[in-house]
């Protein structure tokens, strides 16, 4: 089963980003998590835009629609890791409320 943790380190090695292990107290130059997550969201954003951006310049006819494609698809794939790790945080936050204390 894919863990929160587990699908934020997957997208960080993808990214060439570092992020502090769980329980790592140690400055080894690595970003904390919600340092991670505001990355990537802002890494979204500017894909999204970008494949605005791409769009706009096809209907102008300055881009080629390989270019487009491309783009729109790289900001797809952005939303979606974005979306699958929103996801993982709130079921680990729902389990962790579902917990006895």
């Amino acid at each position: 089963m894919m863990t929160a943790l587990a699908a934020a380190k997957a997208y960080a090695a993808t990214q060439n980003t570092g992020i502090k292990p769980a329980g790592g107290g140690g400055s080894d130059g690595g970003m904390d998590f919600g340092a991670m997550l505001k990355s990537v969201m802002t890494d979204t954003v500017k894909a999204s835009k970008h494949a605005e951006h791409q769009i706009a310049a096809q209907v102008q006819g300055k881009a080629e629609l390989i270019d487009v494609v491309t783009a729109i698809s790289s900001a797809e794939a952005s939303l979606e890791t974005v979306m699958a790790v929103r996801d993982q945080v709130i079921n680990a936050y729902q389990e962790i409320m579902r917990m006895p204390i």
